[in-house]
């Protein structure tokens, strides 16, 4: 063989040798999300596996998928096996170059970091190994300081995590993803039972059609629905008369900026549905959560339409807020936050027009805001805002009537069981306004209220709660505390974490504190627990199977739509002049409140009985109290026509 042949011959081969290095370099590159430009560009693979630790080149990155070797892989593994096994003066010289790694660095992270960092993660940016928080990354906002967000870090040293695992930024998106948790997250909303006729099914079926991700009103309507089969099939007129009102006359979604005490500019998302004015101008709450989308919003919409329809004062329907959360902020946050959301919102509200009200989230403080932008904005001085104790508001009116009124509601129920509240023990979630309202009356009434409860579990007090332990209560609610508290001072009730209050052995249950917090499960352990009366609270707190667990038990529901409406009692003695002149005592106005729930009550049983509901039927108030409200808003719709 000739020298030019043999020449050749080690050029072909160089060439091959660089094709397939090449090749493992961008496959590298492909690992870990690196660019390759052009060929003899420098690429970083600090983070790679090497030959020195077989263990760790096999083990996935935090935050990474494992990702099995292909057939092309493994037979460029072959081709570089070959290569290396070739003498060659590159080799040596490669041999004698130092090689820079990192990977020791990475498997420290792995084995003492990884349990108390859970959210981080190891990744390549601009050729660099960086830590990252995948909390922040999803739920957090970008810092305009730090040129690679709130997420990343410029080194993987113990001190750089210690100060991202602090600073408010990551706590917020903390925050955030718990909340995030709460939401119902499904493709398509469970039907809450099938559906007997055709006609209630087509309405149900349309409203898929048109809102798919809506879980909320879908779940709402479905019930609400299922309630009228018996009016639908009786009366084929209002059929579209349900078509119509399951369209709300008006929603407004806009966006609501404003700057945080950092100097820093946020933006949350307003919302407010209108959703039917046939009996009168809006009414219906703000309110301020994390979890808020249009979706609860036409849901608690629909029922306070609902609500107010049954209620003896008629008056429309309507629900708003944001998804702006008050827990946190300082005053100023707050005060900011209230004047910009009211920017937008004020021209939609009036007298005669829309009335807000207090929900989750919104107080005193937050009314108080709200109506202060309100006047300054409109011009003219309205008390059409519902701010309790406020001196603004003209109002000697007490803020306890919704919770009040779920208690005379129950107190009906059980009379004509013929029973009482003495003695009875009671489970009762949430620990906002309307819960420890509801534990004052309770106590009044001789019942033994044993729960309340939080986003983070629950607190049992076995010896029940009396006033001087509500008043600390509210003390500790006031100051941002955990419940957890309460038992460093009264040693013998104890505090659960991440559960719910249902296993709790009790008589009767009053769900206070959001949509959908009953599931099945919890269902079942009410049911098991002796629970023979469930009072809502809040609005649709039981999710459509738990529903079908109590129906099933036989347990008596109490639902929302009626029990509710002592609120929307309190609000129109708040509106009436003549009831403003006068001072009302304690005992006048609560003499009035039960008289209005008695009225509610009544015509729910009555309406459940004309539609062949019998009265001990578990199904009997719920039906009653939808039919009622619904008779009352078609003939309203009816006569002002199709508008």
């Amino acid at each position: 063989m000739d020298v030019k042949h043999l020449i050749c011959e080690n050029s072909s081969f160089s060439s091959s040798v660089l094709t397939v290095s090449v090749k493992i370099v961008m496959l590298n590159a492909q690992r870990h999300h690196l660019v390759v430009r052009e060929l003899g560009e420098e690429i970083d693979l600090e983070i790679g596996p090497g030959d020195d630790d077989p263990a760790f080149a096999n083990t996935p990155l935090i935050g990474g998928p494992p990702r099995e070797p292909s057939a092309e892989d493994h037979d460029e593994s072959k081709n570089m096996v070959m290569v290396s096994q070739l003498p060659s003066d590159d080799q040596d010289m490669s041999k004698g170059q130092p090689v820079k790694r990192k990977k020791k660095v990475v498997k420290r992270w792995r084995e003492e970091w990884a349990d108390t960092y859970k959210w981080a993660y190891v990744d390549v940016k601009e050729g660099t190994a960086r830590i990252f928080c995948s909390v922040c990354r999803e739920y957090g906002r970008k810092h305009r300081r730090n040129p690679y967000g709130n997420e990343g870090s410029r080194n993987m040293q113990m001190s750089a995590l210690e100060e991202h695992n602090n600073s408010l930024l990551h706590k917020e998106a903390l925050r955030l993803q718990m909340a995030s948790k709460d939401k119902i997250i499904a493709d398509k909303p469970i039907y809450v039972k099938a559906l007997m006729s055709k006609t209630a099914g087509s309405i149900v079926e349309a409203a898929l059609k048109r809102d798919p991700h809506e879980v909320e009103f879908i779940q709402s309507l479905q019930e609400v629905v299922h309630a009228l089969e018996r009016v639908i099939a009786k009366n084929s007129h209002y059929v579209s008369i349900m078509e119509r009102l399951l369209e709300p006359e008006r929603m407004i979604v806009f966006r609501v900026p404003w700057v945080d005490d950092r100097g820093e500019t946020n933006v949350n998302r307003g919302f407010r549905v209108q959703f039917n004015q046939a009996l009168g101008p809006c009414r219906g709450g703000f309110r301020f959560h994390p979890s808020m989308t249009l979706s609860i919003t036409k849901f608690l919409g629909f029922e306070q339409t609902l609500k107010n329809a049954l209620s003896p004062y008629k008056i429309g329907g309507a629900a708003g807020g944001s998804d702006f959360d008050p827990k946190g902020k300082s005053e100023n946050e707050v005060m900011r936050f209230c004047q910009s959301f009211m920017n937008e919102m004020y021209r939609y509200l009036g007298i005669d027009k829309d009335l807000p009200s207090e929900e989750m989230g919104v107080g005193t403080r937050e009314m108080g805001y709200l109506f202060g932008q309100y006047r300054r904005l409109a011009g003219h001085f309205q008390g059409s805002f519902t701010g309790p104790r406020i001196f603004w508001s003209g109002s000697s009116l007490r803020t306890e009537a919704t919770g009040y009124g779920l208690v005379f509601f129950a107190q009906l129920l059980l009379a004509d069981l013929n029973k009482d509240f003495k003695g009875l023990r009671c489970v009762v979630s949430g620990s906002g306004k309307i819960a420890l309202h509801v534990l004052e009356k309770l106590i009044a009434y001789g019942a033994l209220p044993i729960t309340v409860s939080d986003s983070k579990g629950y607190l049992v007090d076995e010896e029940g709660f009396d006033y001087m332990k509500i008043s600390f209560l509210r003390e500790i609610k006031a100051q941002n505390r955990s419940l957890r508290d309460y038992s460093k001072t009264y040693a013998r009730s104890k505090y659960y974490d991440e559960v719910k209050p249902w296993t709790e052995r009790c008589d009767v249950a009053f769900p206070c504190a959001t949509q959908n917090e009953i599931d099945q499960s919890d269902a079942i352990s009410l049911v098991n627990s002796g629970c023979r009366i469930l009072v809502e609270g809040s609005n649709m707190p039981c999710t459509p199977d738990a529903v079908d667990v109590l129906r099933k038990a036989n347990v008596l529901i109490a639902p929302a739509v009626a029990a509710g409406a002592g609120g929307v009692v309190a609000g129109e003695f708040e509106l009436n002049h003549e009831c403003n002149s006068v001072n009302w005592s304690p005992e006048d106005f609560e003499s009035k409140l039960q008289e209005a729930m008695k009225q509610t009550y009544q015509r729910s049983l009555k309406a459940a009985a004309d539609f062949g509901y019998q009265k001990e039927s578990p199904e009997a108030l719920v039906h009653g109290a939808i039919i009622s409200a619904f008779l009352t808003l078609a003939q309203a719709m009816t006569d002002q026509g199709c508008v």
